[in-house]
């Protein structure tokens, strides 16, 4: 063969790759990947947590969501509902009671009765001639004593003394009796609670002071004769207590509390 053939087959001929070639390149891959793996989790981990601040837990495209138009849609028919359910109301009300002229009476006579019962029942204020009576705890004398005798219960003012001044009023006829800021009415109960009263849910202290509207000259007959306000007459002589009557013109409030009554009831059958 000619040297110019032998120098073209040896120009043609593939280059052999040494072992250090194929170690570099796979050095610069590795590198690649040694970097790149990391920055894409890190970008995929803020990615998903910003993902779930966002939503919250939940899916951020809910075909279920409900809409604002939604909204607004169910509001207006609630609305509507409700609109009509008054105005069926306010039909059924006219209908009792303005649909004849014998309704009108009717309900006319009853407010009628009403007030008048409200009156009699201590529920509007009153003002005419009457009495006040007040009761008081004893008092120490010009030394700081009480008398030697005398036992913690003998010298202050009880429940029964403030019941036997009223029972007494009413027996003489009184229109109406307020005890302390307080109208009393047929459910009220005063109390003793230690060394105060309590009456309707409120608490007072000496002295208690009762007013009556009514004949005062009855009245103070009737308390002259009531066995229990005698007995607490003497205890106010012996002991120190506080008895005071005053004729004059009175004015009571009306009651202001609840005269609805209120009761227990069972919850259901009780095991034993």
């Amino acid at each position: 063969m000619c040297r110019e053939s032998l120098t073209q087959a040896h120009l043609a001929a593939p280059k052999e790759t040494t072992p250090m070639d194929h170690r570099s390149t796979r050095t610069g891959k590795r590198s690649v990947w040694r970097f790149g793996v990391p920055v894409i989790c890190v970008a995929a981990g803020l990615l998903l947590g910003a993902t779930h601040g966002v939503s919250g837990g939940d899916e951020i495209r809910r075909s279920d969501a409900p809409r604002l138009v939604d909204l607004v849609r169910e509001s207006q028919q609630s609305v509507d509902r409700l609109g009509a359910e008054r105005d069926s109301l306010s039909l059924e009300i006219d209908n009792h009671h303005g649909g004849s002229p014998g309704a009108d009476a009717a309900l006319s006579a009853i407010v009628e009765r009403g007030d008048l019962l409200a009156a009699q029942a201590g529920m509007t204020p009153l003002r005419g001639p009457g009495l006040v009576v007040t009761l008081n705890d004893a008092q120490r004398d010009a030394q700081g004593r009480f008398p030697r005798d005398a036992s913690p219960d003998d010298l202050v003012v009880h429940q029964q003394d403030i019941q036997a001044v009223i029972n007494a009023l009413w027996s003489a006829g009184a229109e109406g009796i307020q005890v302390q800021d307080q109208r009393i009415i047929g459910t009220s109960a005063p109390r003793c609670v230690g060394n105060t009263l309590l009456l309707n849910g409120r608490t007072y202290s000496p002295p208690y002071v009762i007013s009556a509207v009514g004949d005062p000259g009855a009245m103070q007959a009737a308390l002259a004769a009531a066995p229990l306000v005698t007995l607490y007459k003497r205890y106010a002589v012996r002991f120190g207590l506080g008895y005071t009557e005053e004729s004059r013109e009175v004015e009571l409030v009306g009651h202001q509390e609840p005269v609805r009554m209120k009761y227990a009831q069972p919850l259901g059958p009780v095991g034993y």
